[in-house]
């Protein structure tokens, strides 16, 4: 491998570690030790440029900031903002940094430190050199809209309440309900030399769909276009996303008509889901669709990126032992699933980001952090430790018969969201 995870450019604030100190003391495992130890201080060591104004959070291996990644990669470090403003400075800069950014262009994914029209400059969209790719993608917004609100609960700071902030906030609700009618929407994306799956077809506007009370994404949290364009899981996070925005409108700004706004498009949305990706199925009964168009076109599947049908309760779209989500767990973790696969190391989710056979470390670490079965994590578990090949750091995805095969040595998500499942692991005695 030509990229390894590099030294820390960041040190660890001590509050940081007395925090992680407290957890592993819960555990006579060397190897979660050592495991947990690496992938919690990833993200902070390694991907976070720190200036007096700014936080800059990059993917690893990948010199851009994802909105989606870079909020799921603090997300860790929230809970011990309250004993340590070095943290709390920095996640403070990160949302300032996020809301700038859907402000320049709530269309795009992921952007560059400057405008140095760094990225994907040859897209045939409307670009700005502050924009590493555009790649519409719903939960985008979504994940800067939860890292917010997550903060803002901790911490009851209300200085990020600034004009850009709720700016953003109503460029955020514009697009969506612009996207509940797709065909009035200014979007369009095309990339030439490409796989099928990197650009939107139809002169760049996507497959057709019909309105259904969702709003339209071009892609998925993998950054693969949607075959149809009502991608359910990337709607279950706006209706959580929807609730959070009208609080904090509401807190920051007492904006109870921006409040009401979010409110009914969360209504309008919720219900899209219950009418058109509810479908009964003769196998598992009633179950939730991956994406579907409103025209009578289904996906079942699942994707190992987040949000995923089996995030639903993670994200606070439905209570774990929902009887549709139960359903559908059980679809998703069978050959039901084409993105389900089973091997000599693993069993468990994968993408069709990456190859047949390969299953992802955050659709490991996923899977049992929506679970309460013991066992279910203890094998997970086991699946995590055994798979890392050596390197005690987590992957992208990996080959279910081969572990030391991988993509991505250094994906900082991964590492976090593993560390999230360690940690719950240690706290509920899985070992």
């Amino acid at each position: 491998m030509s990229i390894k995870v590099p030294e820390p450019t960041n040190s660890v604030p001590a509050k940081m570690r007395e925090y992680m100190d407290k957890i592993l003391e819960k555990t006579e495992s060397e190897d979660i030790k050592k495991l947990l130890n690496n992938t919690f201080v990833n993200t902070w060591t390694t991907t976070i440029q720190i200036s007096e104004n700014d936080a800059f959070v990059i993917t690893g291996d990948i010199p851009a900031m994802w909105l989606r990644d870079s909020a799921a990669q603090v997300k860790n470090y929230l809970p011990i903002m309250p004993e340590c403003e070095e943290i709390k400075s920095v996640i403070s800069k990160v949302i300032s940094r996020q809301m700038h950014s859907v402000v320049m262009d709530p269309y795009a994914n992921a952007f560059n430190f400057e405008d140095n029209g760094h990225g994907h400059t040859d897209d045939i969209t409307d670009m700005s050199p502050w924009v590493w790719e555009r790649k519409y993608e719903i939960d985008s917004l979504c994940y800067a809209i939860h890292l917010a609100y997550q903060y803002y609960k901790i911490t009851d700071d209300k200085t990020m309440f600034t004009d850009e902030f709720k700016k953003a906030m109503e460029l955020i609700l514009n697009t969506w309900k612009t996207e509940q009618n797709h065909e009035n929407s200014p979007y369009r994306f095309t990339r030439h030399n490409c796989p099928y799956s990197d650009t939107l077809h139809n002169d760049g506007k996507g497959n057709p769909v019909a309105y259904t009370g969702m709003t339209w994404s071009g892609f998925r949290p993998s950054d693969d276009a949607c075959v149809y364009g009502y991608l359910v899981p990337a709607n279950m996070f706006a209706v959580v996303a929807l609730k959070e925005m009208a609080e904090m409108v509401v807190a920051g700004y007492g904006d109870e008509e921006l409040a009401g706004k979010a409110l009914t498009l969360r209504d309008e949305i919720d219900e899209g889901i219950r009418k058109y990706a509810i479908i009964e199925t003769e196998e598992f009964g009633k179950v939730y669709a991956y994406e579907v168009d409103g025209l009578g076109n289904t996906l079942f599947m699942d994707d190992a990126n987040v949000p995923s049908l089996i995030s639903a309760p993670y994200l606070g779209y439905c209570d774990i032992n929902d009887e549709i989500y139960q359903n559908t767990r059980k679809m998703l973790l069978s050959k039901a699933n084409p993105f389900y696969f089973e091997g000599s190391a693993a069993k468990g989710i994968g993408s069709p980001h990456t190859p047949e056979n390969y299953i992802w470390h955050i659709a490991l670490a996923m899977q049992g952090l929506t679970t309460n079965d013991l066992q279910e994590k203890k094998m997970l578990l086991d699946f995590i430790l055994s798979t890392h090949a050596g390197e005690w750091y987590m992957h992208e995805g990996f080959n279910v018969d081969n572990p030391d095969e991988f993509t991505r040595v250094w994906f900082a998500w991964a590492n976090t969201i593993v560390s999230e499942f360690l940690i719950d692991c240690i706290e509920k005695n899985v070992i």
